[in-house]
């Protein structure tokens, strides 16, 4: 049985940047939806992009390799993610961070100046600032969702993923500081 159908394809008119060239079929309505997402998200990425690199200088203890080491791994992580987001803003005809000013107007995780932060507390914002990102991520994807962006939806859905990561192995960590350890999980109970 042949489902094609000869009815055209209605999409909505092409973005266009300054210079009239064609960006995205997405139309001006997903853009202006999605374009303050990704800027907001990547402020917080790089937000806590710092922060982790910043903790990962910082800190010490009684496992300070252990925790250098996974606050670096953390960190770049969440440094690639920066390029991506901001060359999806600019693939979609939109404009991306220019500045650390820039950063400061968008972010919504906040900074840490703090001084006196143990490797338990450090760890903690970090677990924290991990989940309110996976939140942002979840939101984000469901706008994207609504409008059909499913390229960016596409990267979302890995960097949900990472960030559950990140919280998992956070959490495992503090779990081990807080003298609990792993507590199996058993289904049905």
């Amino acid at each position: 049985m042949d489902t094609r159908s000869n009815a055209p394809i209605t999409l909505p008119p092409a973005r266009r940047d300054q210079r009239g060239d064609h960006l995205s079929d997405l139309g001006q309505e997903a853009v202006v939806a999605l374009a303050p997402l990704l800027r907001q998200l990547l402020a917080d990425v790089f937000v806590l992009h710092l922060k982790t690199k910043g903790f990962h200088w910082h800190i010490g203890g009684r496992h300070f390799r252990d925790y250098h080491l996974l606050l670096d791994e953390q960190a770049d992580q969440l440094f690639a993610m920066t390029d991506a987001i901001a060359e999806r803003s600019r693939k979609l005809g939109a404009v991306s961070l220019r500045s650390i000013g820039d950063v400061v107007r968008h972010q919504r995780l906040r900074d840490c100046d703090a001084g006196d932060l143990t490797a338990t507390d450090m760890l903690r914002e970090l677990r924290g600032d991990s989940l309110l990102l996976t939140r942002s991520l979840r939101q984000t994807h469901a706008a994207c969702d609504r409008h059909g962006d499913l390229a960016t939806a596409s990267l979302i859905e890995n960097w949900i993923d990472e960030a559950e990561r990140r919280t998992w192995f956070l959490s495992e960590v503090l779990h081990g500081l807080d003298g609990q350890g792993s507590q199996p999980v058993i289904d049905g109970a």
